[in-house]
């Protein structure tokens, strides 16, 4: 008798447990959790888990609550791979992340076989979305957009500088280069210098050295802002005059902990800062309540769980295949960075990069401020 209430007990809990994960909706969260990108995934990961908690207080997704796993590629392509083998084990089916466009693209391709929507917040390489994949979405532009923008202003402000063009072999930074360097050319444009770096090197005394012979004037670096930063240091230290431009891979504040004093005057595109929003500004205030400044991808991760979220009720699905088809036909979609809509390929329709100084804020503090 008291083996068979045991048995009962034990049952009952089976079952409980397992109505309560199957109420959850997974979703990953993939990035640079650790590693020398680690603020890039910290943005990811706060924006992310911010608004699931916001989205179950408001009675979740179609009635489910939503439950978010991490996954660490550290900027890695075979890790990234790993992270997306892991997540369609687990069961997960939708996906905020990658960060890097050399991570997400064959990740994207381990998702799209599993049936788990992807949708970046910060991938910008078009190859992204143009492979004719059912699951890939981006919150953010194109490298393509974005060099355009970098390209038109360079051709406008700096039409007598010798331009050297700088990258770091990654599909985001020589994608964003090369971009930027066609516009550069058919603007007539020719640059001085065209070299690749590779990511994580310390010393880049040899580089400057070739830009000084080269009389450089102007940096255009596609990369991120831990190498940015040494290059911006280090020109600076040896007596090399030019200031360094570059895109959305250095919107970090760490670029100024990196290149100190001489990150003054450095140029960068990214989209309008959504934390300037007026109706981003409660949402804002949570994240600094909680001790996290929201810069950069932080609420392009916030709103690309919106965007999963109004497409699913839209769709009356958690399907992924049916909301991933929802996003691409329904919108605008309300989210912390305005109003969203996508085309067929998965990328929104309302490419908007701007050019941003680094200077000296109110604070005293070195950051990113858009141009007038």
């Amino acid at each position: 008798m008291k083996k068979s209430l045991l048995s009962a007990v034990a049952l009952t809990a089976m079952v409980a447990f397992s109505g309560n994960a199957w109420a959850d909706i997974l979703v990953g969260v993939a990035g640079p959790l650790t590693g020398p990108n680690a603020a890039f995934g910290a943005q990811l990961q706060k924006g992310a888990e911010q608004a699931a908690a916001d989205i179950n207080a408001a009675g979740g997704i179609n009635g489910e609550q939503v439950r978010i796993v991490l996954g660490d590629d550290v900027s890695d392509a075979k890790q990234a791979v790993s992270v997306a083998n892991k997540f369609a084990a687990d069961g997960v089916k939708f996906v905020i992340g990658h960060f890097n466009s050399g991570a997400s693209i064959p990740a994207s391709e381990v998702y799209a076989e599993n049936g788990i929507l992807e949708v970046s917040p910060a991938s910008t390489n078009p190859v992204y979305t143009e492979r004719g994949l059912w699951n890939t979405i981006r919150i953010c532009g194109r490298d393509d957009q974005q060099g355009e923008v970098a390209g038109a202003y360079i051709a406008e402000k700096f039409k007598d500088a010798k331009v050297a063009i700088i990258h770091d072999k990654t599909p985001y930074g020589q994608g964003l280069a090369d971009e930027t360097k066609k516009a550069l050319n058919a603007a007539g444009l020719t640059e001085v210098v065209y070299e690749g770096i590779t990511p994580g090197e310390k010393d880049y005394s040899a580089l400057i050295a070739k830009l000084k012979q080269a009389g450089t004037t102007l940096i255009y670096f596609g990369g991120l802002h831990q190498e940015a930063g040494l290059i911006i240091r280090q020109a600076a230290d040896q007596g090399l005059n030019a200031p360094l431009f570059s895109g959305d891979g250095i919107v970090s504040n760490e670029l100024a902990a990196i290149a100190g004093d001489a990150v003054a005057g450095t140029l960068n595109t990214f989209a309008p800062d959504p934390r300037s929003r007026p109706e981003s500004k409660e949402l804002v205030e949570k994240f600094r309540a909680a001790g996290f400044e929201p810069e950069a991808y932080t609420l392009y991760s916030y709103a690309s769980l919106q965007v999963i979220a109004d497409a699913a009720k839209a769709a009356d699905s958690l399907d992924p295949e049916a909301v991933a088809t929802a996003i691409k036909e329904n919108g605008p979609f309300t989210t912390a960075l305005g109003e969203l809509s996508f085309d067929e390929k998965g990328d929104i329709t309302r490419p908007d990069y701007i050019v941003y100084e680094w200077k000296k804020g109110e604070d005293g503090k070195f950051s990113y401020f858009p141009l007038d």
